[in-house]
């Protein structure tokens, strides 16, 4: 649980880690008329359910292990679009449009680029607007935080940090009051924490066990997260409080006069400083 918490307040601490450290930005991504829902059986119980997003895809079983593959590259390949996911594996995702459906395969990882899709098994997905209530709960927040992944990794790798806070606002701001409130941030680490169960492969029951976990993590994690950056202290987070010392380089003012102390004394004065609100706090 540990490790599930420092992670998902990663992912809203993103601007000031390297976790969106900077790369090429990618030529190409899946073409929009791929993306969104798709379903083999009705979409109200589906045999399984295929997301596709710009730069990847998410299989859903009703039974059987869930797959995420997000693709470090997306290229035209004879009629299919091929993306390649990351990873010591690299698998290879082909996906091509089929009237109102789409086709997708999954090569053998011995089948050669030149040769694809070869005798590869091709299994055909029907257009799913509206999933039934039950894949709605377990997975429609991690869905949209897939793309909002991947929105966030655009701006934060690409451009100023300015940018990157804006997309994060933006993003997380389901109120639309510019603002981010505790529930808006736990939102947003509800749905890492779905990638994160996603990501290992787990079967339906888990994914529920470890987003029902998650979803009380990600409550304390989103209050941590707020009380930690809340400098007006109105319960919510502004772009400027999200900015705060994390924009540039603070300028090396400081002062000639005094003569360096030890570092190792801040240790007892911020202990007496934490006593002393401590006591103000009971008071």
């Amino acid at each position: 649980m540990k490790r599930l918490a420092l992670a998902l307040l990663m992912v809203v601490a993103a601007p000031a880690l390297p976790l969106f450290a900077a790369r090429p930005a990618a030529a190409q991504g899946v073409p929009e008329a791929l993306r969104g829902t798709w379903a083999r059986g009705s979409c109200a119980a589906p045999e399984a359910l295929l997301h596709v997003t710009a730069r990847g895809v998410v299989r859903l079983p009703a039974e059987g292990p869930a797959r995420l593959v997000r693709f470090r590259t997306v290229r035209d390949q004879a009629g299919w679009t091929l993306g390649v996911g990351a990873g010591a594996e690299a698998p290879r995702v082909m996906l091509r449009p089929a009237e109102d459906a789409i086709d997708l395969a999954e090569p053998d990882a011995k089948l050669r680029d030149d040769r694809l899709p070869g005798e590869t098994r091709v299994t055909r997905w029907l257009r799913c607007q509206a999933p039934g209530v039950g894949n709605a709960l377990l997975h429609g927040e991690g869905l949209a935080f897939l793309s909002t992944l991947e929105r966030l990794e655009a701006a934060c790798q690409a451009g100023p940090p300015a940018s990157c806070l804006a997309v994060l606002v933006r993003e997380a701001d389901v109120s639309g009051d510019h603002k981010l409130s505790i529930a808006e941030v736990a939102r947003l680490l509800r749905g890492a924490a779905w990638a994160l169960a996603l990501q290992q492969g787990s079967e339906p029951e888990v994914i529920a066990v470890t987003t029902g976990l998650g979803s009380m993590a990600a409550l304390a994690a989103a209050r941590l997260v707020v009380a930690s950056l809340d400098y007006d202290n109105d319960g919510q987070l502004t772009t400027a409080e999200l900015a705060q010392d994390r924009m540039a380089f603070p300028p090396g003012a400081g002062s000639p006069d005094g003569q360096p102390g030890t570092i190792e004394g801040l240790a007892e004065g911020a202990g007496l400083l934490r006593n002393l609100i401590e006591r103000l706090a009971v008071e």
